[in-house]
């Protein structure tokens, strides 16, 4: 390995899937596909037609072929990721706009599928959750495959790469992923993507260190070169000195050693030194997931977005498919209980057949509950969906972006009627719970009127902070403002687990302040009864959380309280952890 090279040089992407990886690069050529627009004759145009549509043909093929050959290796919740870009090759949005693009304005398939692919892009780039603005690659990865057919262009399989190597490319599929050999792919680093990518949820679940969203990563390194990768900090070293081998090879052992041990208390109770119980859950997304939260000794799932379902489509889901869905899901995690969040999508990304008008601030308009009442049967065909899938295993569901009583009044009573339409046709279970997201201020004030109206809270502190302190947490100029411990927050913490504590329900958290382990002691001691979280998050919280007495985490909360400043709260957190917990944050 080159070490005593001076050209040494760091660079920082985003930590997709943690690990350490020490190894020298192989770059795989993923770049998108070079095509030009040109106009073709009239006479041409049945030809690009037909060019188009054998392109989607060869591109279903190879997808069903590659499925075939991965079923020997890998289970149906992780090829369901092939299924999905199966599905969008039959998109009729997809399609039909490609074939108007070539018939309307008399261009060549290639020209036609890079226009679809620049509207695909301009709509998810303007979508405002993460989870939902990165479903944008899955439609640029199946476009660019049909391209390749068309061009003739071929990539070498992933799967051929010999060596111990850390992938360097432009980016990756999820079925690169799939077609990973541990043995040989110690890493994989990627100019594009984000944390929230199938291909990163691929890489977690298959605990393959990865850093993405380098941007020029590809063009800054040649195959052989040495390089270091840090998947939990983003920070990739370029012909590390000494110094950065020694440093890194000592944190990978110690971070490995820390992986093991961890996995030693994957099967013990999530419980404090006095007996105190927390539930820790889960956050999913897809199916694939449930093994990462089986893996990491997780509790069930706390938050299961069902997003998925209604996008890159025109028509909505019907009753059956989300059945389909939510029934496997409930039945694999079984015996573990299951909390489903209805849909979550505004205007800003919703199907045509929602019908909506275009908004000037969808953060603030017609999304979520909002969006929900206003579709009723679309919304009841969820219900009944999730009621029916309430016959394998233990569901919850609740509602998001609540801002007061009459909307839960109005949700409730569409779900007392799925239940009536759904009596002596399906089983269901009758004494489902039915919960609350609290995450705009109006909810926490009225948390006490709320309370009355359902069977438990779910704070989803990535939105309440946003809305609470009004930044964008996607702004990069403002993310020095995004203070989870800001007093606002903290109050607003205490105001939700109180008001639900007073009516005797369960307050839990599904943001991320619920998966970073130095907040545990604050959220315990706040009194909240579960925190739902990434997969792999689990054994560092439950970690922390053997280590606490109800006693000093109360004492913890209270003091975090007292301070004026998120700046002031920190420091005193963080000496705290220091003293109580150094040895678990290594």
């Amino acid at each position: 390995m080159a070490l005593e090279k001076s050209d040494s040089r760091q660079l920082k992407g985003i930590g997709a899937s943690a690990g350490i990886a020490i190894g020298q690069v192989r770059i795989t050529e993923r770049r998108r596909v070079s095509v030009t627009e040109v106009a073709v004759p009239a006479e041409q145009i049945p030809g690009e037609l037909s060019r188009f549509a054998k392109a989607i043909e060869r591109a279903k093929g190879e997808l069903v072929c590659l499925k075939d050959q991965l079923a020997a290796t890998h289970g149906p919740e992780h090829l369901c990721v092939i299924d999905a870009h199966l599905m969008l090759l039959d998109d009729t949005m997809l399609v039909g706009e490609t074939t108007q693009y070539i018939e309307r304005y008399g261009i060549n398939a290639e020209g036609a599928l890079k226009r679809t692919l620049a509207r695909f892009k301009s709509f998810f780039e303007g979508v405002e959750d993460d989870y939902l603005r990165e479903r944008g690659n899955d439609v640029e990865t199946v476009i660019e495959r049909v391209l390749r057919t068309m061009v003739g262009e071929k990539q070498e399989p992933i799967s051929k790469i010999g060596g111990k190597v850390i992938v360097v490319a432009h980016d990756l599929s999820p079925a690169d992923i799939l077609q990973i050999d541990k043995s040989k792919v110690i890493g994989v680093i990627t100019d594009l993507g984000g944390k929230t990518s199938h291909t990163a949820i691929l890489a977690r679940a298959f605990e393959i260190p990865a850093v993405v969203g380098l941007e020029q990563i590809t063009g800054e390194v040649t195959d052989g070169e040495t390089v270091i990768m840090d998947g939990a900090t983003g920070v990739v070293i370029i012909n590390p000195d000494r110094q950065a081998f020694r440093e890194y090879l000592q944190k990978k052992q110690r971070y490995e050693y820390m992986e093991r041990e961890l996995l030693k208390i994957r099967d013990l109770p999530a419980l404090t030194l006095d007996g105190h119980r927390m539930r820790l859950k889960g956050n999913i997304e897809f199916r694939d997931e449930i093994a990462l939260i089986n893996r990491h000794g997780g509790d069930g799932i706390g938050l299961y977005r069902t997003e998925m379902l209604f996008f890159n489509r025109d028509t909505l889901p019907d009753e059956e498919e989300q059945f389909q869905t939510y029934s496997a899901i409930v039945r694999e995690m079984a015996p573990h209980p299951v909390t489903i969040r209805t849909l979550d999508i505004g205007g800003d990304k919703c199907l045509n057949d929602l019908n909506l008008s275009d908004e000037m601030n969808p953060a603030l308009g017609v999304r979520a509950i909002r969006l929900s009442l206003r579709q009723p049967e679309a919304f009841k065909a969820q219900l009944r969906a999730i009621l029916r899938a309430s016959a394998f295993g233990e569901v919850r569901l609740f509602f998001p972006m609540v801002s007061g009583v009459a909307e839960v009044r109005a949700a409730k009573a569409l779900f007392e009627q799925a239940k009536s339409e759904l009596r002596g046709v399906f089983p269901f279970d009758e004494k489902l719970a039915v919960g609350i997201m609290i995450e705009i201020p109006s909810a926490v004030i009225i948390a006490d009127l709320l309370a009355a109206e359902v069977d438990f809270f779910s704070v989803g502190t990535n939105d309440l902070i946003q809305y609470s302190l009004a930044i964008d947490r996607t702004n990069e100029h403002l993310s020095s403002l995004y203070e989870p411990l800001h007093p606002a927050v903290l109050r607003s913490l205490k105001m939700v687990v109180d008001a639900a504590h007073a009516a005797g329900i369960d307050a839990c958290i599904c943001g991320e302040m619920a998966g970073e382990p130095e907040y545990l002691p604050i959220l315990l001691g706040l009194g909240f009864d579960e925190l739902s979280m990434n997969a792999v998050s689990i054994p560092r919280v439950k970690k922390i959380l053997r280590r606490c007495t109800m006693e000093d985490a109360r004492e913890v909360a209270a003091r975090v309280l007292t301070y004026s400043t998120a700046a002031e709260a920190e420091a005193y957190l963080r000496g705290e952890i220091s003293a109580r917990f150094s040895d678990s944050f290594d």
